[in-house]
């Protein structure tokens, strides 16, 4: 008898489900690809917010091996889709909607201490993680600020960033938009992310410690070269919840 198949964490169900081709208007009587929602969330993670395979293993609670045979079958089935001119359906699969709180992730107990950062101009959070000059690095405990200092970056640049902070201790970093890369590189260090934070740093620390920041987990910016010209843009307005974290809000099952 084949083994129960184990609920993957999914941090959110996709906006769309249901694709096809413009140009057929049967599309949807013709073959239909069926890309799974654990699928379509390893393609989420690895192809849009730019996460390594380790850390797209550690958001959905599963081993490295089984994300890797996602990613793959999920790959397979989005070229189908576009060489084929099939209509593509997400839907189905074994998985559970998982969202972190933030006030699990900011209100510490037991006397526990924290460092976390935020990306600093004037006072304000600074909106492109890439090109921070400073950093305002913050010490907590019991979800209270002890300390905190402004620290310059020094030119350090987009890959280093996270290396930077690292060696400062930092454990959870506030900014506005962010890049792939630099999400990939910030999951490889430890260092928890809280993008698409906007207005006053001292404040929305605060808001962060008793759990009620907002904050938009899709924030990116996507660079057109690494020194000059770039856009960056929010995702779709979603606040206050992100990744694979403390609570299942719809069980394990297939459609929703």
């Amino acid at each position: 008898m084949p083994r129960p198949s184990k609920c993957k964490c999914v941090g959110r169900m996709p906006r769309f489900s249901s694709f096809g081709p413009v140009e057929r208007e049967d599309s949807c009587r013709g073959n239909r690809i069926i890309l799974s929602v654990e699928e379509y969330e390893v393609l989420r993670l690895i192809d849009y917010e730019g996460l390594t395979q380790e850390a797209c293993a550690a958001r959905m609670d599963v081993k490295r091996a089984t994300v890797q045979a996602l990613y793959a079958e999920a790959r397979k089935k989005t070229a189908r889709f576009l060489v084929e001119g099939s209509s593509l359906h997400i839907e189905g699969g074994s998985y559970r909607i998982v969202e972190t709180h933030l006030s699990e992730a900011g209100v510490q107990k037991g006397g526990k201490k924290m460092k976390l950062a935020v990306t600093y101009e004037n006072g304000q959070i600074f909106q492109h993680f890439g090109h921070t000059e400073q950093f305002k690095i913050y010490e907590t405990e019991d979800g209270k600020i002890l300390s905190s200092e402004v620290v310059d970056t020094n030119g350090t640049g987009h890959g280093a960033l996270a290396g930077f902070l690292k060696e400062r201790g930092v454990e959870v970093l506030i900014c506005g938009n962010i890049g792939g890369g630099a999400r990939n590189a910030l999951a490889e260090a430890g260092i928890r992310l809280f993008p698409g934070a906007a207005g006053e740093a001292d404040t929305q620390v605060g808001s962060f410690l008793a759990g009620s920041l907002s904050y938009d987990p899709d924030a990116m910016c996507t660079h057109h070269g690494h020194e000059e010209g770039h856009s960056c843009g929010h995702g779709d307005g979603h606040e206050g919840h992100g990744g694979c974290g403390g609570h299942d809000h719809h069980g394990c099952g297939g459609n929703h």
